[in-house]
């Protein structure tokens, strides 16, 4: 397993046009590069060629700089947020296996640790109910023996699904 770069991992500086881009992107993912180029001249006066634009975005993607990923619709799943722990007197026999069975499985959206009591989580995608309740039933009959409770809360009524194209601009100030 390999773990993801950190923002440290990546040797990338930033550029006022780097982020422009991206928030350009966030703001609409299929912009084309000559689209792009136009807007960053008529929007922040930066001139600049869609080879150029293209080549930008490659190079950020290569290095990491952004994941681009497909999400669904939510009005097509219902989320779901998990939370687990590992026996400690069970971690070193079956941890790997249950982690790696969270993380490979087409149900799982986002998977990560969180601080303070060592929580596992996971923000899952389930099309009924039903589904995401047999997912946890098998998961226990499966892994029980490993994990030490698993909560699942609901979300919905879905109010903001998406990156704001704002948040790039704190890669200015670092």
């Amino acid at each position: 397993m390999t773990r993801e770069p950190r923002p440290d991992d990546i040797d990338w500086e930033f550029k006022d046009r780097d982020i422009k881009i991206l928030r350009e992107l966030a703001s609409d993912p299929q912009i084309s590069s000559r689209e792009l180029a136009d807007l960053l001249e008529e929007k922040y006066d930066i001139d600049i060629s869609n080879v150029t634009v293209s080549e930008t975005i490659r190079k950020m993607r290569e290095s990491r700089i952004f994941h681009e990923a497909i999400l669904p619709n939510e009005e097509f799943y219902n989320f779901a947020l998990f939370e687990f722990k590992f026996f400690p007197w069970g971690f070193s026999d079956n941890w790997k296996e249950a982690m790696e069975h969270i993380m490979n499985d087409e149900h799982t959206m986002m998977y990560f640790i969180s601080n303070g009591e060592y929580q596992w989580k996971t923000i899952m995608m389930f099309r009924t109910r039903e589904a995401e309740s047999k997912w946890i039933h098998d998961f226990y009959r499966d892994y029980g023996d490993v994990v030490l409770n698993v909560r699942n809360s609901v979300a919905h009524n879905m109010l903001k699904f998406r990156t704001d194209p704002k948040i790039f601009e704190l890669l200015d100030e670092s």
